[in-house]
């Protein structure tokens, strides 16, 4: 197994963290999850612009409207994505918790699920594309995931452990969208072995740079 992919199955995994953590009813202080999930985004934009875009445009054969053009179709299409997708974002368990009707749990919960899984899928192709190109750089990356992946698996085993009652249950269902960001990186191992050139692994970076702002 590839170094690259065994970093996106690491990072992936690290939202049992949180999972574990929202089934125990040790919810992390405000403080930390700010922290963690600050120093996340800040590793992410700090590579995707001063590392993974200027790669990508330094690449041989690249054009500068390709580099650009890729980099810009990454963000805004994650944007999108994100505006046309059921989610809930991480941080919101920093706000001040309020009990939902019992039979809103279970289906707040389905939308977690979902909504997490799948935004984690473009995280695991991230992952594993920065490392395949750059290895110091695949490991800045799923240091960053990893530390963003862990509010995302308290946010999705709580409401599950709130409408089940099993602990199972919640951390099988932060599994699932964790899993979703490993199927990210197999369906990019499996792609980029057949037709990988320095142009293609150049374009899908300047994405990648895009789509690592935009979760930013």
């Amino acid at each position: 197994m590839s170094v690259p992919l065994i970093l996106t199955i690491l990072a992936g995994a690290a939202t049992f963290i949180g999972a574990f953590l929202g089934v125990l009813g040790q919810k992390p202080s405000n403080r930390l999850l700010a922290f963690s999930l600050g120093f996340a985004a800040g590793i992410m934009l700090l590579i995707s612009l001063m590392e993974m875009l200027p790669a990508a445009l330094a690449a041989e054969g690249m054009s500068p409207v390709l580099g650009y053009g890729m980099f810009i179709f990454g963000l805004l299409g994650y944007f999108g994505l994100d505006r046309m997708l059921p989610h809930a974002h991480p941080q919101d368990l920093m706000q001040k918790s309020v009990q939902p009707l019992p039979k809103s749990i279970k289906r707040t919960a389905i939308l977690l699920t979902l909504g997490i899984s799948l935004h984690n899928f473009p995280e695991g192709i991230a992952t594993f594309v920065t490392a395949s190109s750059n290895l110091e750089l695949g490991f800045g990356i799923a240091l960053a995931v990893a530390l963003h992946n862990i509010p995302e698996g308290l946010a999705v085993a709580g409401p599950v452990y709130a409408a089940t009652g099993s602990k199972r249950t919640a951390i099988l269902w932060a599994g699932i969208s964790g899993l979703a960001e490993i199927l990210g990186g197999v369906l990019a191992w499996l792609i980029l072995g057949s037709m990988i050139s320095p142009v293609v692994m150049a374009a899908i970076m300047a994405a990648v740079a895009g789509i690592m702002v935009a979760l930013s």
